[in-house]
């Protein structure tokens, strides 16, 4: 029985919260450059190639996951914990291939042109500023609501390292055996 996460699923894990911190930074960090300046566009243009970014390895996460086992938490905990675990995992899977989906398709909607590692994203030929703000609002509250989801996800795996004491987190920590 193996007691870890494989290397490739460990590695994705903590790329996509890398990328998933970065993407909300520059979310957050864009209202310091004046509207216009070329310095709120770049950080906008991060903002969306590290959330497409994030969206592309969740879906090879998928893949990872279907191929590899998950390992058992030792010792096991109560069958609410588990169920608990796997319908936040599942929200944050599906959160993270949604937010970037709806983020991707208010830009096309907007007419807003936008490169991902210099491939020039599609946009729409007739602009829909109402199909764009639906997706827009639905995306931010998404996000929003993903600090709470993220929040959550991390002191689970916090509350089962120190109080708990199964090996719940250390399945997913590198450098820990």
């Amino acid at each position: 029985m193996k007691k870890k996460f494989s290397p490739s699923q460990i590695l994705f894990h903590w790329v996509v919260f890398i990328l998933i911190v970065l993407a909300y930074a520059t979310m957050e960090l864009k209202g310091i450059a004046p509207k216009g300046s070329s310095a709120r566009e770049w950080i906008k243009t991060l903002h969306y190639t590290f959330g497409l970014s994030v969206m592309l390895l969740m879906l090879l996460r998928i893949i990872l996951k279907v191929m590899h086992k998950d390992p058992e938490i030792t010792p096991t905990p109560p069958d609410w914990q588990i169920a608990l675990s796997k319908a936040v995992h599942g929200i944050l899977y599906l959160m993270f291939i949604s937010l970037p989906l709806l983020g991707v398709l208010s830009l096309y909607y907007g007419k807003v042109e936008w490169s991902f590692f210099s491939y020039a994203m599609p946009v729409s030929n007739d602009q829909s500023s109402d199909m764009q703000h639906t997706l827009k609002d639905i995306h931010e509250f998404i996000a929003n609501t993903g600090y709470f989801i993220i929040g959550l996800h991390a002191f689970a795996a916090i509350f089962h390292h120190y109080i708990m004491r199964d090996n719940t987190l250390i399945r997913m920590i590198p450098w820990k055996k």
